[in-house]
């Protein structure tokens, strides 16, 4: 998909870029794999906020994505290519033979017309998933499952991939797009190729209005706040944050803290960590 630029009549519209959706065949999308969106504003069930500068931006509707790819045997003819504004990637309508409709994440060169298909018999084809023990070493992948039957969960945005690097015993091992490298149970599953979209990571939002719309409000540095609403706050002037090191509002160590439990029960899956380490 291309980045499309603007005529500058407004100073915002200089640096704004946007996709083309030149991949895109169908606007409106499918009533029946639709849902209401409710809005939290980032706050839980009590009401408080958990998730800062949350709030506002355009209405969404929800469509349901189908992870699991669980419908085995059955070939299903890609109908559409749609956006989905809840996600960086698009997706697609797929039809099966029995007229079963779903969505699917759209892997880079998916058109419309071609057939995928799940499940074990499945060609190592771009959108068809298949369990890890079916997938050759070397193959790009995405949506990949963590535990067999919990649907994808791994590698899902917009211009990713994973690539099989091993198979060994029950595992296979996968090099992430972090870097990591993990093993990943053979009987679990994932979708050839990679995710569409790659563009999206070069667009220009342009002006702060655009971030509204998408409901992020704005965000404060510390630095410019009062010394009793943040740690970095107070002073003659632009200042230091007078700290060893930047905190959060409620004076908790930020940027580079680890917060990975030392004794977390998937660290054995993890051969090697992104920063080139192995957990031992």
């Amino acid at each position: 998909m291309g980045i499309k630029t603007y005529n500058p009549y407004t100073p915002s519209r200089r640096q704004m870029t946007g996709s083309d959706f030149s991949e895109i065949t169908k606007t409106v999308p499918e009533k029946s794999l639709t849902c209401s969106l409710k809005k939290t504003a980032g706050r839980n069930n009590q009401g408080k906020i958990t998730v800062r500068h949350h709030g506002g931006g355009s209405r969404r509707k929800y469509r349901i994505i189908d992870f699991k790819r669980n419908k085995d045997g059955i070939p299903a003819n890609v109908v559409a290519i749609e956006y989905d504004p809840n996600r960086t990637a698009n997706i697609a309508l797929i039809c099966y033979a029995d007229g079963q409709k779903s969505y699917i994440l759209a892997p880079e060169g998916l058109k419309v017309g071609m057939k995928v298909m799940n499940g074990p018999e499945a060609e190592v084809r771009i959108g068809n998933c298949l369990p890890m023990s079916e997938i050759p070493v070397g193959t790009l992948v995405h949506n990949i499952e963590l535990y067999p039957g919990k649907g994808g969960q791994m590698v899902r945005s917009a211009g990713n991939s994973a690539q099989m690097m091993a198979k060994e015993g029950k595992y296979a091992t996968l090099r992430l797009p972090s870097g990591e490298m993990r093993m990943v149970p053979l009987n679990a599953r994932a979708t050839i190729g990679v995710i569409g979209n790659g563009d999206h990571n070069l667009i220009n939002i342009g002006k702060a209005g655009r971030k509204r719309h998408m409901g992020i409000r704005p965000t404060v540095r510390g630095s410019v706040m009062n010394p009793n609403d943040h740690p970095h706050g107070g002073g003659e002037g632009r200042t230091s944050i007078g700290r060893p090191g930047p905190c959060t509002p409620w004076g908790k160590p930020a940027l580079g803290l680890k917060t990975r439990k030392k004794n977390k029960k998937s660290n054995k899956m993890i051969v090697r960590r992104r920063d080139g380490r192995t957990i031992k």
